[in-house]
This record gives C-alpha cells, structure tokens and sequence, in this order.
C-alpha cells in the first residue's frame, strides 16, 4: 500500500461538480462535504453529522440558506461547522462543530487541505490551461477501485501505451523510444520526457488535428507528488520546423493532459482527468471526439490497475517486482511519496478548525 501523504492540497472536485446540491467525496479516508453558499463561496467540512455520524450528503439532509441541517434528526450547521440548532432542547453541546477544511478553487478544481495544521502560504500547484481561453478542455472523473500509487507507476511510464491503448492513444515507437528522467527531490516533481522523431499518428491525434503522415511526437512528464500530474504533447508532421528560440511554436499542435490523483482510501482513488488543446478551439466535434476518446483511455486504465489491485492483494508477503529502465520516473516518485508520508506523519497534531 502506498502511505497517505498529509499536509497537502488535493483535488476534491471540478468547480462545475459543486452548488447548491450537498455532494460527498472522501479524500484520505476523511469524509467531506462539499456545497456553495448562496454568494458562491465554497464550503468544505466533515460529511458526519456529530449526533450520529449520519452523512451529510445523503438526502433528506438539505440546505437551509447557507446551513446544512442533517435529514436525521435535524442538527443543523453553520458554514464554520458550528452546530446552530439540535432538537428538543436550548442549550447546545460545546463540541457539537464539524471539522472544516481550506478551500482554494484554482485552474476549475476544487483543492482541499488535508492535514494536521494550516497551509500557511503554501498552495496547489498548477495546470493554467484549465481554464485559459487560448485552450479548449474535455475532462472527467472516474474511480478506480485501488492503491493511488498503481495510477502514479501508470502514468509515469507511459509504455503501457503500446500495449494496452493500442488504436487509441498507443503506437509501437512509444515503447520503443528510450525515456530520460529528472528528479527534483527537494520540490518533489519528477520529469519523464519520451521525445520521438519518427512516429505513426495514432487516430487519437490523427482525428482531431488532421494530420495524415507521420509525425514527431514529444512527450514530457512533470508530476507534482503526491496529487498534480502533468503531460505536455506536442504533435507536428515530421520535417515541421520546431520550437523557437522564443518559444512559440506554431507549427505543432499541443495538447496537455492533467491528472488530479486523489488517494479516497487505501484502495480507492478519484481519477480526475482533463485534456486541454490549443488547436480546433471551440469545436464541438473535435471535443467530443476527444472527450469519448479518452474516456475510453482512461477506463481501459481502470479496468487494467482494478485488475492489478486485485492481483496485488492475493500475493503472498515478501513477494518481488521486477523493474527496468522505463520504470525509473515511477521509482523516483514511490521514493518521494514515501518521503513526503513520513514528513507528513512526523508533522505534531493540531486543534481541528
């Protein structure tokens, strides 16, 4: 099992997932409820109620202007999880308050802290495209029924593509082409680059940018541990002239791929992707193509680490992996995860908001 890692900012939700309706998600095994307030800020505390720990999520609990009153025996909450109303008597409890957590809506996610102390200055880290008006974005969530880490190992090498996403995404030169990996362990971000010269399209690419010969095809990975996953794609014909010495680039297409990677519990995991283009803006077609696309992608994912979990929970203890030069940018983030847990666990505790 791969350790939590606290005192961090995961993604909870889209911005779009959040409103007047009360939704439930568990990020670290800690159940949270999500809801915005009638001028829009959003709300996150702990999805029990104090009485029973019914869930806070679950109808009929509802909202009442900005408090949320549990549709079991109506205590009621203010947006600070104050307890402001129990039935049956005046006086309230003094410890009848939920637990609150920091909220920062940025690049169209919704972050939640998870920790034993305030973030202080620190902040999530970014994907800009999300909501630039330079890009056009598909995107989605699904969960996968284990270990965080498995969608970490997946996502860092990218050979698998070959393989398992073959007619979509895969071609053989992806397996082929020798990765270089960079590792900055005092910030935690791991770098893969895959950069090939001579490549098929794959009708992923092909479809939607029109590209009909072979192309150049990069891939550079920067994952930010434990919860940020960043693909930068860069697609052009071969013999296109490429990037200049300023930067631009305009005879490539770009495509950034975002994972938030957001560990539920220690067998579950939101999958929460996006796909961001620079290309075919605002065309519905091209999106939805996209979007069907990778959806496929990411569920033949789902399908292969659910799969893998299972496998992984029938090995007997001691058993080992096999790893070879594609796995490096995976191994250098299993140490940094383990890393990160350990600074995390040693944090001391603190009071609850």
């Amino acid at each position: 099992m791969t350790a939590f890692v606290r005192n961090q900012w995961y993604v909870a939700a889209y911005g779009r997932e959040v409103g007047r309706e009360l939704l439930g998600r568990t990020v670290l095994g800690e159940p949270i409820l999500l809801y915005r307030t009638e001028d829009g800020r959003t709300v996150a505390m702990s999805d029990r109620c104090v009485h029973r720990r019914f869930p806070l999520s679950q109808a009929p609990s509802r909202l009442t202007g900005d408090h949320v009153m549990c549709g079991y025996h109506g205590f009621t909450y203010g947006t600070d999880g104050v307890c402001v109303f129990v039935p049956g008597q005046q006086r309230i409890p003094r410890t009848a308050r939920l637990k609150t957590y920091p909220v920062i809506e940025q690049d169209s996610f919704v972050w939640v802290w998870i920790g034993d102390h305030e973030p202080g200055d620190v902040v999530p880290p970014r994907a800009p495209w999300m909501d630039s008006p330079d890009y056009t974005v598909v995107s989605g969530m699904e969960p996968i029924d284990g270990d965080y880490g498995l969608l970490v190992d997946n996502l860092l090498d990218l050979s698998h593509e070959t393989y398992l996403h073959g007619g979509y995404i895969g071609t053989p030169e992806v397996a082929q082409t020798p990765i270089t990996t960079e590792v900055d362990d005092a910030a935690g971000i791991v770098h893969v680059s895959r950069h090939m010269d001579d490549a098929e399209c794959p009708p992923f690419y092909a479809k939607s940018t029109g590209i009909e010969t072979r192309i150049t095809r990069w891939q550079d990975i920067e994952y930010h541990a434990p919860c940020l996953y960043l693909l930068h794609s860069r697609i052009a014909p071969v013999g296109a002239p490429g990037p200049g010495p300023d930067g631009s680039d305009p005879h490539a297409f770009h495509v950034e791929v975002v994972y938030g990677i957001t560990p539920s519990t220690e067998r579950t995991t939101y999958d929460f992707w996006a796909v961001a283009r620079d290309f075919a803006l605002g065309d519905e077609k091209v999106s939805e193509f996209l979007h069907t696309s990778n959806h496929t992608v990411v569920m033949q994912d789902v399908v292969a680490l659910n799969a893998l979990q299972k496998s992984l929970d029938t090995e007997k203890p001691g058993y080992q992996e096999l790893s070879i030069n594609i796995d490096t940018g995976g191994l250098a983030a299993r140490r940094i995860l383990a890393r990160l847990a350990q600074a995390g666990a040693d944090q001391p505790a603190t009071v609850a908001r």
